[in-house]
């Protein structure tokens, strides 16, 4: 028997199949309905009490889920199995008690809304776990497999009897349960030959009357229509196409019975089809290549990953019973068999020890996928690729090449790299268990050094952080360790590679004379004379080992005040000292100065002296303001407010005295001044009335120095009229400033001469312009041609007048008629054909007082060369040739001049006219 035969037989044998468990795609948008067409409930075998299932026993915690999208549809399930039933939450129990459950058993659930007409229906299986093995695969064993598969179809199915359904006093009576038509059950993939005749469905009444019989439902006359037919005499059933379980498990028909006149004679039936599950699907895995990882170092029976391979056939037989197994696996280091598979659940683990990322890196498994429980003789089978990738860990601690490296550094150099340590780690470059840490353990006290990590190369970088003086360290001694930014994986000890000694010698410099001291604040009072020493500005020399003179220089002296000893850097003052000078800031006066050694190179620094300056009664107060007006009567708000202002500082300053001179005597007389404050007085008239012009008034300030200093000011004193606000009047102010009545006349006067000229001169120019548009042309504008003239851009002729014969301008073929012309006779306007003439040579070196001969000798010469140029200056035509085949022109001969008529050309047009009379002669000219 073919291996077609044993495939069917076994699946006959184990039954229908169940739904797909292939992942659900996206689903769309709600509607009402259950939310899968197969369930497949696994019943386990710890609820069984013997071989039975009790009444009211749940099975599974599985359940059928319907989706009600408006979550107030009340919905009750039917069964078609009075054994079996499903719960309003979905979970299926034992309606009654169940005496075997060896087989699987199928049934259709249905939905009904209370309020609602419509149905939906479902496929329910159930399956004992673990139920047993089919027959060994012989040939008695497949024949006793097709025969109790088709024995147990029902050969004939008949309408229920009317006595079973008669109606009772309350009404009709429920259907008993007990009497149930048996499921049909139909391979998938049947060869045929089609239509296949299923069952006969008839009636017992058929004998009296004549029936017709038909069937409705998914299937039949719904979509997918034309599966199942009838013959409406004789009630056979037929499938008239291969069905596919995986895409629709089960039908559900109802059969009918009508007579001859369409009277219904029988209710309808249900009929339950179910598609036996047939091994035509390979399991599929979810991806081609899959990918996992596990750390490197890892136990046996770590978990690597999980492959997943689904099967469309029925999961609950053999057909839908996906097995793994490990084909092969690449490399076969440190053993072939590193990783080991779940048959069931396809999860990966490893089985040996020894994964070390350094050494391999990723490996490559090829997974097989076997249905028909990984029976390889009849199981169909797939393959996909695990690539496992191991990860790093921290297990190999970083190693400095060298035991002892070593650098120099110049001193006073800061950011300065003194040697590179280079160091070896064998993980994963670029993680943190490669990247490197470096520290300085011992031999650096001050901190003179650090080491920075170079983020490419992981190579530790010694770098000078704070200047390193030769004088005081000529050599370093460090001790470096370095480890990763992680830590050591456990297990792992550090390696004694990881430290190493670094020697940095120090390189000596010439360094800068440096002042102990600076800025150096001392402190003087201004005024000391010129020449007086204010003190010592040294500096030293930080190169003990080298004996160097230090000499010194004047950098900066705003004011020229100082100078300074170019040996010892005395200094001493060339000027008076000025506090109140411009360049003293905050009484303190700042010079620089420079101190440089005789190194080589030479090397020099800066020094800031800074001179307190201590303040004299050296400056005598200043009247404010210089000026200022009051009303030329006395009046309680008429006075000047005056104070002074002194360049000194406090206690120099105010308070300051003010008053007047007691000569002129008028000053007194007039003027009084009364004190506000220490710093403020008022000015204002001793008199009733003073006559307004302007008065110089003399104030006498002195100021509270020891001794104080005295200083006559005179502040100008306007005296007007004033209005009742106590201000100056405008008549007023002229008047004070000294202006009469004639002068404000002749100013006015001035004006109004001014502005007349300005108007004559703007009528002048007026009339000139209209004068200038008045004056006509010299000619009639309508002989005016200068905007007439006509340009033309011919160039040429036309076509006839390129017709001409070039022949009459060639060379001729000899010059005899040159070399035999005679003596004497020469042409202007072709090169004469004799020697030319030798024109005299100047010397290399000419005397100047041969510079006229020489142009006298040449212009001479050319003068009497007959081949200098212009010798076509003439403009002639040139030679025609011998032979020529144009004539003479002599030869033409010309009519008298009385048989023309030129008077024409004295017509000039009326264009030219005016040329006409200023050129155009008569007869006589």
């Amino acid at each position: 028997m073919n291996v077609g035969c044993v495939i069917l037989a076994c699946t006959l044998l184990v039954g229908s199949s169940s739904g797909s468990k292939a992942g659900q795609p996206l689903k769309p948008p709600c509607r009402p309905g259950f939310s899968q067409n197969f369930y497949t409930v696994i019943v386990s075998r710890d609820i069984l009490h013997g071989q039975s299932i009790l009444k009211d026993t749940t099975l599974s915690s599985e359940r059928v889920k319907f989706e009600d999208c408006q979550r107030s549809r009340e919905v009750g399930f039917v069964s078609s199995d009075p054994n079996f039933s499903v719960r309003p939450d979905g979970t299926v129990y034992a309606e009654q008690e169940v005496a075997n459950l060896s087989e699987p058993v199928q049934f259709m659930v249905t939905a009904k809304g209370v309020h609602d007409p419509h149905i939906w229906e479902t496929t329910v299986k159930l399956a004992l776990a673990g139920h047993p093995h089919p027959l060994p695969l012989t040939k008695v064993g497949i024949e006793e497999m097709l025969s109790r598969v088709w024995d147990s179809q029902p050969r004939v199915i008949k309408f229920l009897r009317r006595h079973q359904r008669g109606a009772s006093a309350n009404g009709l009576r429920r259907q008993k349960r007990d009497w149930v038509i048996p499921p049909i059950n139909v391979p998938e993939n049947s060869r045929g030959p089609f239509p296949h005749m299923l069952v006969r469905i008839r009636s017992d009444q058929d004998k009296d009357v004549g029936i017709r019989y038909s069937i409705t439902g998914a299937g039949a006359d719904q979509p997918p229509s034309g599966i199942y037919n009838i013959d409406p005499i004789s009630g056979n059933m037929f499938v008239t196409q291969p069905l596919d379980r995986e895409e629709r498990a089960s039908f559900h028909l109802r059969a009918h019975a009508v007579d001859m006149n369409g009277n219904q004679v029988e209710n309808p039936i249900d009929l339950y089809i179910y598609v036996i599950d047939m091994n035509d699907n390979r399991p599929e895995f979810q991806n081609q290549v899959y990918n996992g990882s596990v750390a490197e170092g890892s136990k046996p029976g770590s978990s690597v990953m999980q492959v997943t391979a689904t099967d469309s056939d029925d999961s609950t037989t053999a057909n839908g019973m996906v097995r793994y197994r490990i084909l092969s696996q690449t490399p076969h280091s440190p053993i072939p068999n590193m990783f080991t598979i779940n048959s069931e659940t396809g999860d990966i683990v490893t089985v040996a020890a020894g994964l070390d990322r350094e050494k391999v890196s990723q490996y490559t498994i090829i997974v097989q996928a076997t249905d028909m429980e990984g029976n390889l003789n009849f199981g169909l089978s797939n393959t996909a690729t695990a690539l496992i990738t191991i990860t790093d860990i921290n297990d190999n601690p970083p190693e400095l090449t060298v035991r002892t490296f070593s650098g120099e550094v110049p001193e006073n150099k800061v950011n300065v790299v003194v040697t590179n340590l280079t160091v070896v780690d064998r993980d994963q470059p670029h993680s943190p268990n490669w990247n490197a840490v470096y520290r300085i353990v011992s031999g650096d006290p001050s901190g003179h050094f650090t080491i920075r990590t170079n983020p490419i190369t992981n190579e530790g970088m010694l770098t000078v952080v704070k200047p390193v003086d030769f004088e005081m360290n000529r050599a370093f001694m460090l001790t470096v360790v370095v480890s990763n930014q992680a830590h050591l994986a456990s297990g792992i000890q550090s390696s004694l590679q990881s430290t190493a000694g670094v020697t940095i010698s120090v390189q000596d410099v010439n360094e800068p004379p440096v002042f102990p001291v600076n800025p150096k604040m001392i402190r003087f009072e201004e005024g000391v004379p010129a020449g007086t020493t204010l003190t010592v500005f040294a500096a030293q020399d930080p190169d003990h080992f080298i004996h160097q003179i230090v000499r010194y220089s004047k950098l900066s002296d705003p004011a020229n005040w100082l100078k300074i000893n170019r040996t010892n850097g005395q200094i001493t003052t060339m000027a008076l000292l000025d506090r109140e000078s411009m360049y003293v800031k905050n009484n303190v006066y700042e010079a620089t100065f420079l101190a440089f050694d005789n190194g080589s190179p030479q090397a020099s620094g800066t020094g800031t002296l800074q001179i307190y300056l201590i303040d004299v009664n050296d400056n005598a107060p200043v009247l404010i303001p210089r000026e200022g007006q009051v009303c030329e009567r006395m009046r309680p708000n008429s006075k000047i407010n005056i104070t002074a202002s002194d360049a000194d500082a406090d206690p120099n300053v105010g308070p300051f005295v003010f008053e007047l001179p007691s000569f002129p005597a008028s000053v007194r007389r007039n003027w009084t001044i009364s004190r506000l404050n220490g710093d403020y007085a008022q000015l204002r008239l001793r008199i009733p009335y003073l006559e307004p012009s302007m008065y110089d008034i003399p104030i006498i300030v002195s100021d509270s120095g020891n001794p104080p200093l005295s200083n006559r000011s005179v502040i100008r004193v306007k005296v007007c009229p004033c209005d009742d606000n106590g201000d100056c009047s405008a008549t007023g102010a002229v008047a004070a400033a000294g202006l009469g009545t004639g002068a404000i006349i002749a100013i006015l006067i001035c004006i109004i001469i001014l502005l007349s000229m300005v108007l004559l001169f703007v009528v002048w120019m007026k009339r000139r312009e209209k004068e200038r548009q008045a004056k006509p042309l010299l000619i009639d504008p309508e002989d005016d041609v200068r905007d007439n003239i006509l340009k033309y851009d011919e160039e040429g002729g036309g076509e006839e007048d390129q017709d001409y014969d070039l022949s009459q301008l060639q060379q001729p073929e000899s010059l005899d008629h040159i070399i035999n012309k005679p003596s004497g006779v020469r042409r202007v306007d072709e090169r004469p054909v004799i020697a030319e003439s030798q024109y005299p040579v100047r010397p290399s070196l000419p005397h100047p007082g041969d510079i006229g001969d020489f142009i006298n000798d040449g212009l001479r010469a050319a003068d009497n060369d007959p081949t200098a140029p212009p010798y076509d200056s003439l403009l002639v035509f040139d030679y025609e040739g011998s032979g020529s085949t144009a004539g003479s022109v002599s030869s033409l001969n010309s009519t008298s001049s009385g048989d023309q008529d030129y008077d024409y050309l004295n017509d000039w047009g009326p264009r030219f006219k005016k040329l006409a009379d200023l050129y155009g002669g008569g007869d006589d000219d």
